[in-house]
């Protein structure tokens, strides 16, 4: 029982140790890049661009590569998502089917719709399509049952798919999303915002056998099929090559409508390796929304540059070079990992202008020594990408160093005295923490230790 006492303390002992480290190593850094970026330049900061004016009632655009808001328009405001729902029933097709394998419709699938309202293809129960053939018809021409037949060859049940759907959702990042069928059709308790939609469609962008299927813009045509002709389809989204409103950039997307939802539209777009993902709901007509979309994607790529991380102040920052090598408690070092990444900030901007600060919203872990925390670069009060930070502890808690600046880094706000005797009265703290520990286990070692002599005396009587 004593061991795995003594085993439960040692686990709560590294994981204080590596929290201490990474509150103090973070404590350090943002003040450090802060300053650093206060004495790169007199020259004020670049301001966040002005956004165009937009009509629908709920917009987002994003970066896909870096998951940075450029701009948004009541992001979070719970709407009715139509047939976009279809991007994420097309993932997790993709993501648990084989392409290349059949599908046989069930009668409850071929019935699924109203066949004179919902867009459909007309499927008929016993028929049979490929799943990538299915995908084509879902994503392209938005079929309803497709989605139902779909959503039954990857779970089981379409009860099962939802739940599927509702999982992945929070996965991807959603946080005010709850489906309730796989096509779209309005349901009062299938819900989102755009800003969870653009989350889903961030997930679908990343995904290369989404983007070869949902980018067609040309006809494709499902084969004739053990009861049907060959159906020739067509995207219904309109800025696709060779449609009513064309954008060069336009790499596919997903439209959706219903009396409840009004005009909904997912775009994504590419130009010059910026890649972005435009949503607008509840738009009041057609145009509208590709109007609405076509302004935000011309001002994101005429307004934003994306530039890497890996070679800028901010990851000078975490090096074993910069931190806990010095000799006054030991000789080993921690280890750091700062993932390189890139960030989405003003044409005009500089990295210079970027901070730091620790996401409050990822749950920080901690295993095998290391730990891992999902950091934020900040332009301003504006997200403009994350990182993931890993410290590998090995024997630096044991031996107690101590970090120490990189003398290249200019500091004004906070000194290295200052930052050195801050972290001194938190290893003090945590000494004193990790004394007290050992003191409760030595008085318990030594009770135990007499009850057992006690006991053995006791049997002589």
């Amino acid at each position: 029982m004593f061991n795995s006492f003594r085993k439960y303390i040692k686990r709560t002992l590294g994981t204080i140790a590596t929290v201490s480290i990474i509150a103090v190593t973070t404590f350090s850094v943002t003040a450090n890049v802060s300053a650093a970026a206060s004495d790169s330049s007199t020259a004020p900061k670049a301001a966040w661009p002005d956004a165009p004016s937009i009509t629908c009632e709920s917009a987002i655009l994003i970066d896909a590569d870096t998951g940075s808001i450029l701009y948004e328009k009541d992001s979070h405001r719970k709407a009715y998502p139509a047939s976009t729902t279809k991007i994420l029933t097309g993932l997790l097709t993709i993501e648990n089917c084989n392409l290349n394998d059949t599908m046989t419709f069930s009668s409850k699938a071929a019935n699924s719709v109203n066949p004179y309202e919902d867009a459909n293809l007309s499927m008929k129960a016993g028929e049979q399509i490929t799943v990538e053939q299915a995908l084509y018809g879902l994503l392209l021409y938005s079929a309803n049952e497709i989605a139902y037949g779909l959503a039954e060859q990857v779970a089981g049940s379409a009860d099962a798919f939802i739940d599927m759907m509702n999982n992945k959702a929070k996965e991807l990042g959603a946080i005010n999303t709850h489906f309730a069928n796989p096509s779209g059709l309005y349901n009062p308790n299938h819900y989102t915002t755009a800003y969870d939609m653009a989350m889903i469609a961030r997930g679908c962008y990343n995904n290369a056998s989404f983007v070869n299927i949902d980018s067609t813009s040309s006809s494709y045509t499902i084969p004739a099929t053990n009861m049907s002709a060959q159906r020739t389809i067509k995207h219904r989204h309109k800025m696709l090559k060779g449609r009513e409103f064309y954008y060069e950039y336009c790499k596919g997307g997903k439209t959706g409508f219903t009396d409840e939802s009004l005009m909904t539209l997912v775009t994504f777009a590419e130009k010059d390796g910026m890649r972005l993902i435009c949503v607008v709901f509840r738009s009041p007509d057609d145009s509208t929304r590709y109007i609405d979309t076509r302004a935000l994607f011309d001002w994101g790529f005429g307004n934003f540059k994306k530039s890497t991380t890996s070679n800028s102040q901010i990851s000078s920052l975490f090096s074993t070079d910069n931190y806990y090598s010095s000799d006054v408690f030991g000789k080993s070092k921690l280890g750091f990992n700062l993932n390189a990444s890139f960030i989405t900030i003003p044409a005009n901007g500089s990295t210079s202008d970027v901070t730091m600060d620790i996401n409050t919203d990822y749950d920080v872990s901690n295993s095998n020594d290391k730990l891992t925390a999902k950091l934020n670069y900040k332009y301003g009060d504006n997200v403009v990408g994350t990182t993931t930070l890993t410290i590998s502890s090995g024997n630096a808690v044991k031996d107690s160093q101590l970090p120490y600046l990189s003398n290249e880094i200019k500091v004004t706000e906070l000194t290295p005295k200052k930052c050195l005797k801050v972290n001194i009265w938190i290893i003090a703290g945590f000494v004193a923490v990790i004394l007290i520990i050992i003191t409760i286990i030595n008085n318990r070692k030594l009770s135990n230790n007499r009850k057992h002599h006690y006991s053995k005396r006791n049997l002589r009587f």
